[in-house]
């Protein structure tokens, strides 16, 4: 069976291309302290479904290109907003 994992995907610039970050928690073998690893995975969209903040599952496939070996499986939730950053004001009213 073919490897999934559960990201958000944070950017989706490219055509039928998606980045996907996958967070994990992970033990240290020594010190037994959990922490956060975060990784980045290339995956094919090829219907351009996906869109930034969405919750999506991704499924291992053969490769598609140098970094794509994932596939959009489904997407879980789609993202509720987005963030908008607040332009600098310019002129200053006297």
């Amino acid at each position: 069976m073919a490897k999934t994992l559960t990201g958000i995907v944070t950017s989706d610039k490219r055509d039928k291309t998606i980045t996907v970050t996958v967070t994990s928690r992970e033990t240290h073998p020594i010190y037994r302290k959990q922490y956060t690893v975060n990784r980045k995975y290339q995956a094919h969209d090829p219907k351009n479904e996906a869109h930034i903040g969405d919750k999506v599952q991704i499924a291992e496939i053969r490769p598609v290109s140098k970094t794509k070996a994932f596939q959009l499986a489904n997407i879980e939730a789609r993202a509720v907003g987005s963030v908008e950053l607040k332009q600098d004001v310019t002129e200053v009213e006297a």
